[in-house]
């Protein structure tokens, strides 16, 4: 399993946001309304990245393309995937009431046509991640081959450089070998700064588990080859016959579910590659102000210039 394709980008934008109260991908955060996802995309260019591939709803297609598409395609190639909920494997149907999308496995499965074959890296529209998980991350797929196991990658965090103190976040916990490889992922769907450091519930707040500022978490920026396409068609049937059973209006295809199953199965390895970058997003309207400081900073600092894709 070889792959010489150059690597692409692949930005999952199809969430609802409602946590944050609105679209939040299209929110700017500074004075020459950049978005997030121009410094991930400016960031991504740098590190060598040629193609980037928008999932989104496709109600908002004008919007991205007017807002964000057109004025970056003269530096990068761009492309869209639609992430419908009624695109379904034969047999299944939207459940009555159904209105969420089925979830970051279905959003990337979405994108296969635009990726033509190539190896891809993954990351949310609304995170900011940093220079060098770019760097890293272009750095292992241009380099990586499948062999006789699927190849991954995932950039892992420090978990002290990713929560916000404006509520709780869901991250998923990872386990990691000597050697820096993931054995495990864990999603832990409430992790809150206490007064007594970070920890996590899951029984509403009854009790709580302490975790390490410097547990590594994953924040959804992954590297993978295009096996992993194959792979996530193939599980949906099986995740679609649970789920609309046990949780039909709520249940998601994760992505993570999907790795963790391959590594179980002996089929895929994932190297954890770390970076020192502080992770910084939006999960809620009042992490705004922190975001834009912060960005703000940077582009004192000389990290960005004042005019991104758009100079």
């Amino acid at each position: 399993m070889t792959d010489s394709k150059k690597p692409v980008l692949v930005i999952m934008a199809a969430g609802m946001g409602s946590r944050y109260g609105g679209l939040k991908q299209m929110d700017p955060m500074d004075e020459r309304g950049h978005l997030i996802i121009d410094y991930s995309i400016y960031d991504a260019v740098r590190a060598g990245f040629e193609k980037v591939i928008f999932v989104i709803k496709e109600e908002n297609y004008d919007l991205f393309r007017e807002t964000i598409g057109d004025r970056i395609s003269a530096k990068v190639e761009v492309a869209y995937a639609f992430q419908r909920l009624v695109d379904l494997p034969e047999g299944f149907a939207v459940p009555e009431g159904r209105v969420k999308p089925w979830g970051t496995g279905q959003a990337i499965l979405s994108a296969a046509g635009a990726a033509e074959g190539a190896p891809f890296a993954v990351i949310n529209a609304d995170d900011y991640y940093g220079k060098e998980a770019f760097q890293k991350a272009f750095d292992y797929l241009s380099s990586s081959r499948d062999d006789d196991m699927y190849r991954f990658a995932m950039v892992g965090y420090q978990l002290k450089n990713t929560v916000t103190e404006n509520g709780s976040v869901s991250r998923g916990v990872c386990r990691v070998s000597p050697k820096g490889f993931l054995l495990e992922i864990r999603e832990r769907t409430r992790i809150e700064m206490r007064p007594d450091g970070i920890a996590c519930t899951e029984d509403g707040g009854e009790s709580w588990i302490h975790l390490d500022d410097d547990t590594i978490v994953s924040m959804n920026m992954w590297c993978f080859s295009a096996g992993i396409m194959d792979e996530l068609k193939s599980r949906f049937p099986q995740f679609l016959e649970n789920g609309i059973r046990e949780n039909p209006l709520k249940c998601e295809y994760f992505l993570p579910s999907v790795v963790e199953a391959l590594l179980k199965e002996n089929k895929a390895t994932v190297k954890v590659v770390t970076t020192p970058d502080k992770w910084y997003g939006v999960t809620y309207r009042e992490d705004k102000p922190g975001v834009v400081a912060a960005l703000a900073a940077m582009r004192k600092a000389g990290v960005y210039p004042d005019a991104l894709l758009d100079s």
